[in-house]
């Protein structure tokens, strides 16, 4: 069974995205550092029919990080696909505008974006590099791509990783490896609007689009979640394509 591993896996987009794979025949490995949410989340799953597992680690601890899903690779006999997207921002930092943002909130922010990110496909990559095939799926927000001053130190982060998942993808893909990577940015909130005029779209209608990116092997860098008028989802390059 190809397997799917969820680096910030929680209960709402984490658990849509693992029944999405889940439905394809996937095997899933959930990555976070809640061990009660993960058994919660592994339960549901059961419940449906989906083999998952919990690989319990704090994303800010990258040497458990890696621990956990070499872990997850020996459980399940590999892993097929990487998708990260841990959410704790709001709550854990302060969200602050540009001229207000000190380093230190940018530097929590790149620990627990880019940094996290970079360890957790160095976890990985090598095994899908010498299988020839692989998916690595890379979330932030939108205001990655388009700025939200509001937010403006985990912007900085998400723009940073959004960076580096481009730059990785031209090179794997130039390199012929048989992997691909992309980034995905999700222009509304996720369940419930945390930030005033963003709009808040249901888990269910996003993981699709983690499928396609996956399934269809285009070759996209980067598809953009969006919430269109009266609710329709479209899914889009950063261009607008």
């Amino acid at each position: 069974m190809p397997t799917l591993a969820i680096v910030g896996a929680g209960p709402q987009l984490g658990l849509a995205i693992a029944r999405t794979f889940g439905t394809q025949g996937f095997d899933v490995a959930l990555i976070s550092r809640d061990r009660d949410k993960l058994d919660a989340i592994v339960g549901k799953l059961a419940a449906e029919g989906v083999t998952a597992a919990a690989f319990p680690a704090n994303i800010l601890d990258r040497a458990g990080l890696t621990r956990a899903l070499k872990d997850a690779s020996a459980e399940f006999g590999g892993i097929d696909v990487l998708e990260y997207s841990p959410v704790g921002t709001f709550g854990i930092t302060t969200l602050t505008s540009p001229a207000e943002t000190e380093p230190s909130q940018v530097e929590f922010e790149m620990n627990f974006q880019l940094y996290g990110a970079i360890a957790a496909t160095k976890a990985v990559l090598p095994a899908m590099r010498e299988a020839g095939a692989g998916t690595l799926l890379y979330t932030t927000g939108a205001g990655s791509i388009w700025p939200d001053p509001r937010v403006a130190n985990v912007n900085a982060a998400a723009a940073a990783l959004r960076n580096w998942v481009l730059n990785l993808h031209k090179e794997l893909s130039d390199a012929n490896t048989g992997v691909q990577a992309a980034h995905i940015g999700i222009d509304s909130s996720i369940g419930v609007s945390v930030i005033p005029g963003v709009e808040a779209a249901r888990p269910e209608e996003i993981a699709p689009l983690y499928w396609d990116l996956h399934s269809a092997r285009r070759g996209d860098a980067e598809l953009v979640f969006k919430l269109g008028a009266e609710g329709s989802v479209t899914a889009q390059g950063a261009d607008g394509s």
